[in-house]
């Protein structure tokens, strides 16, 4: 185990990732070393309908919006009122519940933007 590192001790607790200290002594604490995933915006809205990860709960996820969160949270806000369910806006996507891929489809290409369902 040459490459093992700690991760936790019941003495200090958590330790950082980056650095190998305790969480409470991070020497890079605020500072980000790692960068964010980023998808790249072709301008395409992707729709898609996920299960995995949500206790077998279907939701629609919609994708590749190049707008701010403000006007994410509208856009939502409208396809939740036009399917008739609930949603949020996490991590740059929009997430609704249940499967909605031909409404919200039809509902932003009206809107003028060009949507593409995704996935299987």
């Amino acid at each position: 185990m040459v490459d093992s590192r700690l991760v936790y001790s019941t003495q200090t607790g958590r330790f950082c990732p980056d650095c190998h200290q305790p969480a409470s002594l991070c020497a890079c604490k605020g500072k980000k070393t790692r960068s964010p995933v980023r998808v790249a915006c072709d301008g395409i809205i992707r729709i898609r309908r996920e299960v995995k990860g949500r206790k077998g709960k279907t939701v629609t996820t919609i994708s590749g919006f190049e707008k701010d969160p403000g006007d994410m949270k509208k856009i939502a806000s409208q396809l939740k009122n036009h399917c008739g369910t609930g949603g949020s806006v996490k991590a740059g996507m929009v997430i609704i519940q249940g499967d909605h891929r031909e409404l919200i489809k039809a509902e932003l290409e009206k809107q003028g933007f060009k949507a593409k369902l995704a996935g299987g």
